[in-house]
């Protein structure tokens, strides 16, 4: 069988080359290609690795003809087409194996920074403030900890979790029969009734677009802290404001935005992103829960092991 050709089309972690090849895959690396680019020359490969510079829609696919598979350095894949692609037959493979620990790790770090008033203590000393009682933190031990969507990060922000002496409750619409002596699989409406800290590990879907807004929110009995380490566009950013006003949200980490080009938001959006970075109890990142240099390098490990598991199973 005749290799087929890889497009590579963002950066990636050196070693990609090598993997792919040993995949049974010849590599083209073009990481600083542009989408029209793009366009152009996909119609030469079977293959393509893409992070999140360039949105595969139905225009970038129609020019694709012989695309068999698309490989995604990351795990959400809501910038693919997926639709088009069965239509089409093109296989999606995605690598949430590799951030997993990291996004595990940070969503942990976020919570325990937002609870021990880390990032206040720091820069109140930096400018010569020696703050005890204002900054007396809380615990996560007694605490009850929400989760909802309970795939590869969501076990590893409870695996990581399990010494806090918390309980730990997981609702995913789409999983059944997941419950441990380490977490208790609930309804959502459980949720809503004891949650104290909610962490949100959904993938963007048309469903969970826009699904945390002030309604959501007003379900939980108790006022709650929010974690956000999935993605920007499920949690509105105006009612979380408004839910921070009123105080139902008493503090909040976000790893991720609404709109994450922040020096090119619209009128409101700028309103919305000023309020959130003037607030002491609210702690953000730049979308980088799964960015660590390990998970850079086991991204392309795992993707081109599914790669090469896909070439074989043309040949068997």
């Amino acid at each position: 069988m005749e290799k087929l050709n890889c497009f590579i089309i963002d950066e990636m972690y050196p070693n990609i080359g090598e993997l792919l090849i040993d995949a049974g895959v010849t590599p083209d690396y073009q990481p600083d290609i542009n989408r029209e680019s793009v366009i152009k020359k996909i119609g030469a490969y079977e293959g393509l690795v893409v992070r999140s510079k360039t949105i595969v829609d139905r225009e970038l696919l129609l020019a694709a003809s012989k695309l068999q598979f698309i490989a995604r350095a990351g795990s959400g894949l809501d910038q693919i087409d997926a639709d088009e692609c069965a239509s089409r037959g093109i296989q999606i493979f995605n690598a949430p194996e590799a951030n997993r620990d990291a996004v595990g790790e940070h969503a942990v770090g976020m919570l325990l920074t937002l609870f021990n008033k880390i990032q206040i203590g720091d820069r109140q000393i930096r400018q010569g403030i020696w703050e005890r009682e204002d900054n007396r933190g809380f615990e996560i031990q007694g605490k009850t900890i929400g989760i909802i969507g309970f795939g590869n990060m969501g076990q590893a922000f409870a695996e990581r979790l399990s010494g806090f002496e918390c309980q730990i409750l997981a609702y995913d619409k789409y999983r059944v029969g997941f419950g441990s002596i380490l977490v208790n699989e609930v309804s959502l409406d459980e949720v809503f009734e004891k949650t104290d800290i909610l962490s949100l590990h959904t993938p963007l879907t048309p469903e969970t677009y826009g699904m945390i807004n002030l309604a959501f929110i007003e379900k939980f009995s108790n006022d709650i802290t929010l974690i956000n380490t999935s993605r920007g566009k499920i949690v509105v950013l105006r009612d979380l404001i408004e839910a921070l006003n009123i105080g139902k949200v008493k503090s909040a980490a976000l790893d991720v935005l609404e709109n994450e080009n922040i020096d090119q938001l619209s009128k409101d959006e700028q309103v919305y992103f000023n309020d959130l970075i003037k607030r002491e109890n609210v702690l953000l990142s730049p979308h980088v829960a799964g960015w660590t240099f390990e998970s850079y390098e086991k991204i392309n490990v795992i993707l081109a092991a599914k790669i090469k598991k896909y070439i074989n199973s043309l040949t068997n």
